[in-house]
C-alpha cells in the first residue's frame, strides 16, 4: 500500500523526545478514530504495524483474485454451451478487474505493484489455498461459483466496513460482482441437477464432495490459532471472526444444498437446536497447512503459470513504458516551447 516512514530511533546526537510525544499524540488520535468506527484515509497518519498488516492482507487478496482466474480459465474452451462460455469469460474478466482494484488500493500504502508481484512470483507472498485444487470437470466450475465465491462473499462483505477506506471502497464493487459469480455457479449446478443425466448429477455431487472441506478452510484457522485475527479486529480491518464467518457460511449453504439436491460430505453435519446453528465435523488442518506451505495438488502449476504470464507480457510493459516516456518528453518540449514564446512576447 503506501509507506509512511516512521523514525522511532533516536538520531545520533539528537533529542528524540519531541518525536516520541508527537507519535504518541498521533497514535491517540488514530485509536480514537478506530474506536469510534471511523475510517482511515491514505494520507492519514497510521502505525507502521497497521500499514504492514494492510499490505499483507490486501496484496494476498489481490494475488488470490488473479491466481483464481486460472482454475476456471482452463474450462473456457470446454464450456458446454455458448451461454456458459460467455458467462465464464465475463466472470474471469471480473476477477482480473478485482485484482487491479486491490493492487491499486495496496499502492495507496506506498508499495509498488512490481514489488507485490515480485513477492508473489518468488513464493514469498501467499494467496488463498483454495486455488491450489484442480478443476477436474465442468461441475467444478459451478461449485467454484456456488461454494468458493459464496465463501468469498461471506468473507468480503464485512470488508466493505474495513477501517481502511480505500480498501473498503474497493470491496463494494468487488462484492457486487462476486454475488453475480455465486448466482451463476448455483444456476449452472441447478440446471445439471434438474435437467441433466444421472451421470451429470453424480458429477455435481462428486465436485461438492471434493470442494466442501477446502471451502471451510478458506475462513482461516480457528480464532485461537490465528496469528493476525485479534489485532486485525482491534483495528477494524476485520469485523467478524474466522469461526463466526465459517458458521454463517455453513448455515446458509446447507439450506441451498437442500434446494439443489446434493448432500454435504460430513456425517457430523446436523442442526443444533440449542445453539440455533449447524454443528459440523472437524476440519483437516494438516491438509490446510500443507497446501498453504506449497504442497497442494496445483501450487507449483499455478505459480508457474503466473510467472510465465508475467514474463510473456514483458514486451507490453516495455512498450507502454516507452510510449509514456515519449509522451512525457513531447509534453516537456511543448511546455518549453510555450514558455519560450511567452518570453519573446514579453520581451517585445
Amino acid at each position: 500500500m503506501y509507506t509512511q516512514s516512521m523514525d522511532t530511533m533516536a538520531r545520533e546526537g539528537g533529542d528524540n523526545a519531541p518525536r516520541v510525544m508527537e507519535d504518541a499524540a498521533l497514535q491517540a488520535r488514530f485509536d480514537e478514530r478506530i474506536d469510534a468506527g471511523g475510517f482511515i484515509e491514505a494520507k492519514d497518519w497510521m502505525p507502521q504495524d497497521y500499514r504492514k498488516t494492510l499490505i499483507r492482507q490486501i496484496s494476498q487478496h489481490a494475488h488470490s483474485e488473479i491466481v483464481g482466474m486460472l482454475p476456471e480459465g482452463n474450462w473456457v474452451t470446454r464450456a458446454p454451451t455458448l451461454k456458459r462460455k460467455s458467462i465464464l469469460l465475463a466472470k474471469i474478466q471480473d476477477e482480473g478487474g478485482h485484482g487491479l482494484y486491490l493492487y491499486a488500493a495496496a499502492e495507496t500504502l506506498g508499495v509498488s505493484r512490481d514489488e507485490l508481484l515480485a513477492a508473489l512470483h518468488s513464493g514469498k507472498a501467499k494467496y488463498s489455498s483454495i486455488f491450489n485444487y484442480p478443476t477436474l470437470n465442468w461441475a467444478d466450475v459451478g461449485v467454484i461459483g456456488w461454494l468458493v465465491d459464496g465463501a468469498a462473499i461471506m468473507n468480503q462483505v464485512p470488508l466493505c466496513r474495513c477501517s481502511y477506506a480505500p480498501y473498503a471502497r474497493a470491496m463494494i464493487r468487488v462484492c457486487r460482482e462476486e454475488s453475480f459469480h455465486q448466482r451463476q455457479g448455483y444456476d449452472a449446478l441447478l440446471v445439471m441437477m434438474e435437467q441433466g443425466t444421472d451421470a451429470q448429477r453424480a458429477m455435481v455431487q462428486d465436485a461438492v464432495n471434493r470442494w466442501w472441506w477446502p471451502c471451510l478452510m478458506m475462513f482461516g484457522p480457528h480464532d485461537g490459532d490465528s496469528t493476525h485475527s485479534a489485532q486485525s479486529m482491534r483495528w477494524g480491518i476485520k469485523r467478524i471472526s474466522n469461526d463466526d464467518l465459517r458458521q454463517k457460511f455453513v448455515d446458509a449453504t446447507v439450506q441451498q444444498a437442500q434446494v439443489l439436491g446434493v448432500t454435504m460430505p460430513d456425517p457430523d453435519l446436523r442442526w443444533n437446536e440449542e445453539r440455533q446453528h449447524h454443528d459440523f465435523g472437524k476440519i483437516d488442518w494438516d491438509e490446510f497447512w500443507r497446501v498453504v506451505g506449497g504442497d497442494g495438488a496445483c501450487n507449483r502449476e499455478r505459480l508457474a503459470m503466473r510467472v510465465k504470464a508475467w514474463d510473456d507480457g514483458a514486451w507490453v510493459r516495455d512498450a507502454a513504458s516507452a510510449y509514456a516516456t515519449k509522451q512525457a518528453a513531447r509534453l516537456a518540449d511543448a511546455q518549453a516551447a510555450q514558455r519560450q514564446a511567452e518570453q519573446h512576447l514579453q520581451a517585445a
